[in-house]
């Protein structure tokens, strides 16, 4: 049985609307930002349009890279780095908890009300489940990591320190810069969503080029383009 095109009935071209999706999660835009750039490529579309494009194929595109990029994370197993980071909807405070590998690779995101044991234990148990048990885990002073270790029998793997956790804590800064683009949130479906997406995207794309050369960069984001201009295709 083939696949049915995700595409279909719709009347923008495929290569438009993974152009948008990309600009909006991959960039700190905002929909009307990301319309008035389209307009400069003339290409007419509303930022509702946008908003639709994103919440429809945005998932199913951080899927797909996912699905493709699992086999060549084998050694996101060896260190993880948890932080949770603060952020409000509706002016609530809520908590993201984030592991990243120590390449910066973000493996998982997770919003929760409260950051106690039981909020740390779904986390933890949410990505070991995708993921595998990593054999150093690097967390913050927060008690709740050590008492949900603790439980799952994996408390002698985790490591705390003044600047270990260093690789989380940047890993925050663009979600961030994402968050005040975005004005916030309102729902923390839209927020969980959204982060999932923006993960998957951010990791594609981010090569570290501080560390390759001018040519390695430039051929390693050749193939990330190539990669996402695969996307949702039979």
């Amino acid at each position: 049985m083939t696949k049915s095109d995700p595409f279909r009935y719709f009347k923008a071209s495929r290569e438009m609307i993974r152009l948008a999706v990309m600009m909006y999660v991959r960039f700190p835009l905002s929909l009307r930002n990301v319309e008035d750039l389209l307009h400069e490529r003339g290409i007419d579309v509303s930022h509702e349009a946008v908003r639709f494009w994103w919440y429809r194929f945005g998932p199913m595109f951080a899927s797909e890279i996912r699905k493709r990029r699992i086999e060549a994370m084998k050694s996101s197993r060896w260190r993880w780095h948890l932080d949770e980071m603060f952020v409000k909807i509706n002016g609530e405070r809520h908590y993201l908890w984030r592991a990243v590998d120590y390449e910066g690779e973000v493996l998982e995101s997770y919003l929760t009300k409260t950051r106690d044991k039981k909020a740390a234990l779904k986390f933890l148990k949410k990505a070991m489940r995708k993921h595998g048990c990593p054999e150093v885990i690097v967390t913050d002073l927060l008690r709740s990591y050590g008492a949900a270790l603790k439980e799952i029998g994996a408390s002698g793997r985790q490591e705390t320190g003044r600047w270990l956790n260093n690789r989380a804590e940047n890993s925050h800064l663009p979600f961030r810069r994402r968050e005040r683009a975005m004005l916030r949130f309102r729902r923390m479906r839209s927020l969980q969503k959204f982060a999932a997406v923006h993960a998957s995207i951010y990791n594609l794309f981010n090569w570290e080029r501080s560390l390759h050369s001018r040519s390695n960069f430039k051929l390693n984001r050749a193939v990330a383009l190539a990669k996402w201009r695969g996307l949702g295709t039979k």
